[in-house]
C-alpha cells in the first residue's frame, strides 16, 4: 500500500464531511499539503524543542556544577582554618537557598557528617586532648547506602557525578551533584594518612523553573511553527491554483466533446498542458481504432458462439461463470441462470470429475459423460497467463450419441458375420491370440471346437443356395443359444464354424460339443434336418507351439470326424485322434 493510498484512507472520513476536500484538485492540494505540512511542522517543532530542552538542562547543569566547587572550595577552605562551627552554620545557610533541595556533608560511607562525634573523637584522639568539644546531641543519620554506585562512582573517578531524580511530592525534576571532598596534606594531622577523601559535598537542586522555561519555549516554537505552516500552506495552495489547477478545471470543462467523433481536445496553456493536450489526442485516435477493431472481433465472437453447436462455458479468474452459450443450455437441459447459480463444476453434477480434468495440466484427450440422456465429449482446461497463474476456466461440450452409435454399429459390423450375426474369421483370430495367450500366462485350460455341416455342398445342389443359407442362420441361432457370454462362437469360412471356450477343461468342452451336435441333428429347417461333425482340441494338452497348433488340432479331430462317418465329435490327444464311440450318431 502507496503512502498515497494510506493518506486518501486516512482522510476519507473528512472527505465525506467535506467534499470539497476530495473532490476538486484545489481541495486536495490544499488537504494533501496542509497534511504533510502539518507533520512537516510537528517533526520539525519536536527537534527543536528537544533541541532547546538539552541546551536548556545543560546550562542547568554547568551552572550547579560552578555553584557545587564553589560550596566545594569554600568548605575546603573552612576545614582547613579549623572552623567546624562555622562549616554548620555554612551548610544550614546553604540549605536556606532558593531553588536549594539539599546540601550536606557526607562521609565516605555515606553518614552525614557535624551530626555526631564520631569524626570529633577520632580527630582528638590524633591531635591529644580535646582540641574540639563533644557535641551535646549527637544523631547520626545515614543519607546514602555505603555501596551506593553513585557514591562509589564519585570517590573512584574523584570527580562530580550528576544524579538526576524526582521529588516524590511534587514530581518535579531535580538534580544531584556528589562532589568528593580530597585530603590534602593539611588535613593529614586531624585525618591522618590513610584516607584519600575527607567525605563528600551532596548537593541538590530543583530545576522546575528550567523545565516550565522549556514548556514555555515549546508552545512558542509549535504556535510559530503553526503560523508559518499555515501561511506557507495558503501560498502554496494559491500558487498551485494559479499555475496548475485553473488550467487543468478548463481542460476538464472540454474533455466532453472528446466522445463526439472526429473531435479532439484543444486546450491553451503552457507548454506541458499542450504536451498533455497532444498525447490525449494521440490516445484517443489508437483508443477508437482498437474500440472498433474490438467491436468487430466481438461480432465475430459472438456470432461464433451463438451459432456453435457445441457447449462453450467459460468462467473468470474468480472462478465464477461468465460465458454460456445457447448450444451449452441445450445440451446440459439448463439454464443460463442455473449454470451461473450452480457454478462450473456442477455442470455435470459431479465436481469431483470436472476438477480432476482442471487440475492435471497433462490432461489433453477429451473425457466422454453420459449426461442428459446424451454421450457428450468434454474438453476441459484452466487457462493460465505466461506468469502461469490462472485466469479462467473453459469447457467444450459437443454431443456424440450419434457418433458413439454408429462407432459401434461399425466395430460390431466390422467384427460380426453378415449372414449368420456370428463373430466373424478377423475376431476368431485376433480373440484366439488374446485367450490363447491369458491361458499361457495363468496355466489355464482353453478349448477349442471347429464345426462343419455334413454333406452341405450336395445339400446347396439340390435345394439351391437360398436354402443353404437358411440353414447356416439355423444353426447359428442354435450357437448362440447353447454357449456362454464368455465364449466366442464364429463362422470360420463357408460351411465352417467355431468355437472358443476360455476356462473350460476336457469333460466341460466335450459335454458342450456333444450337445451342440445334438441340438442341430434335431433341428428341422424349412422340413429339412442337417448334421454336423464337430473336432475338439484342449490346451495345454494340445497346441502348446502356439494357437496355430491348437487350431490345427481341432481340424485334425474334425477331419477325422468327417472320415468316421459324421454326425459325431472327435477328441484330438497326444498327436492322436480318439472317437467317443459313446456318443456316435448313426451317420447320415
Amino acid at each position: 500500500m502507496t503512502s498515497r493510498t494510506i493518506l486518501d484512507k486516512w482522510l476519507a472520513p473528512v472527505g465525506r464531511r467535506f467534499g470539497i476536500l476530495t473532490d476538486r484538485l484545489g481541495g486536495r492540494v490544499l488537504l494533501h499539503g496542509g497534511v504533510t505540512l502539518l507533520i512537516g511542522w510537528l517533526v520539525l517543532s519536536l527537534l527543536v524543542s528537544r533541541i532547546h530542552e538539552h541546551l536548556v538542562i545543560s546550562q542547568n547543569e554547568r551552572a550547579i556544577l560552578m555553584v557545587t566547587r564553589s560550596v566545594a572550595g569554600a568548605m575546603n577552605t573552612i576545614m582547613l582554618a579549623g572552623d567546624a562551627e562555622v562549616a554548620e552554620d555554612f551548610i544550614a545557610n546553604l540549605q536556606g537557598v532558593p531553588e536549594m533541595v539539599d546540601f550536606r556533608i557526607l562521609r565516605t560511607d555515606g553518614s552525614e557528617a557535624f551530626r555526631d562525634n564520631e569524626t570529633i573523637g577520632i580527630v582528638n584522639g590524633r591531635l591529644g586532648g580535646q582540641r574540639f568539644p563533644l557535641r551535646k546531641q549527637a544523631v547520626p543519620r545515614q543519607v546514602m547506602e555505603k555501596d551506593a554506585e553513585a557514591l562509589r562512582q564519585a570517590l573512584a573517578q574523584n570527580r562530580e557525578i550528576p544524579v538526576y531524580g524526582r521529588d516524590a511530592a511534587s514530581g518535579g525534576k531535580r538534580l544531584t551533584y556528589l562532589a568528593p571532598i580530597p585530603t590534602q596534606d593539611a588535613c593529614r594531622a586531624c585525618h591522618g594518612d590513610g584516607e584519600t577523601h575527607r567525605g563528600i559535598i551532596k548537593l541538590t537542586m530543583s530545576l522546575a523553573k528550567a523545565e516550565e522555561e522549556v514548556v514555555a519555549a515549546r508552545w512558542w516554537i509549535f504556535g510559530m511553527g503553526a503560523l508559518i505552516g499555515v501561511v506557507v500552506m495558503l501560498l502554496v495552495f494559491l500558487v498551485v491554483r494559479r499555475s496548475a489547477v485553473t488550467p487543468l478545471e478548463r481542460m476538464a470543462a472540454t474533455l466532453g466533446d472528446v466522445i463526439v467523433p472526429d473531435r479532439f481536445l484543444e486546450v491553451e496553456g503552457c507548454q506541458e498542458f499542450r504536451q498533455v493536450a497532444a498525447a490525449f489526442n494521440h490516445m484517443t485516435s489508437q483508443l477508437n481504432a482498437a474500440w472498433h477493431g474490438l467491436r468487430q472481433e466481438r461480432d465475430k465472437l459472438t456470432t461464433i458462439l451463438l451459432g456453435s453447436r457445441e457447449g462453450i462455458v467459460v468462467t473468470d479468474s474468480t472462478g465464477a461463470v461468465a460465458l454460456i452459450n445457447p448450444a451449452a443450455e441445450r445440451l446440459l437441459g439448463k439454464s443460463a441462470d442455473r449454470i451461473r447459480e450452480e457454478g462450473f463444476l456442477t455442470l455435470f453434477d459431479d465436481p469431483d470429475h470436472l476438477g480432476m480434468l482442471l487440475e492435471d495440466h497433462r490432461h489433453e484427450l477429451p473425457g466422454l459423460v453420459y449426461y442428459n440422456a446424451r454421450m457428450l465429449q468434454l474438453h476441459a482446461a484452466t487457462i493460465r497467463d505466461a506468469g502461469g497463474e490462472p485466469i479462467g476456466s473453459a469447457a467444450l461440450i459437443r454431443d456424440v450419441t450419434r457418433e458413439k452409435a454408429l462407432e459401434e454399429e461399425l466395430r460390431a459390423l466390422s467384427n460380426s458375420d453378415a449372414l449368420t450375426g456370428l463373430y466373424n474369421r478377423r475376431r476368431f483370430d485376433t480373440a484366439l491370440l488374446d485367450e490363447y495367450d491369458r491361458a499361457t500366462r495363468y496355466g489355464l485350460v482353453l478349448g477349442l471346437l471347429i464345426l462343419d455341416v455334413d454333406h452341405f455342398k450336395r445339400f446347396n445342389d439340390e435345394h439351391g443356395h437360398d436354402q443353404g443359407d437358411r440353414v447356416l442362420q439355423a444353426i447359428a441361432g442354435v450357437m448362440r443359444g447353447h454357449f456362454r457370454s464368455v465364449d466366442y462362437p464364429c463362422r470360420y469360412g463357408g460351411e465352417e464354424f467355431c468355437v472358443i471356450m476360455p476356462s473350460t477343461g476336457v469333460a466341460g468342452v466335450l459335454r458342450s460339443a456333444e450337445r451342440l451336435r445334438d441340438s442341430v441333428a434335431k433341428l428341422s429347417i424349412d422340413g429339412l434336418n442337417v448334421t454336423v461333425s464337430i473336432g475338439v482340441a484342449i490346451f495345454p494338452d494340445e497346441g502348446r507351439a502356439g494357437s496355430d497348433a491348437l487350431v490345427k488340432a481341432a481340424d485334425q479331430a474334425l477331419y477325422a470326424a468327417k472320415k468316421g462317418g459324421r454326425n459325431r465329435v472327435c477328441h484330438f490327444i497326444r498327436e492322436a485322434v480318439v472317437l467317443r464311440e459313446s456318443q456316435l450318431a448313426a451317420p447320415s
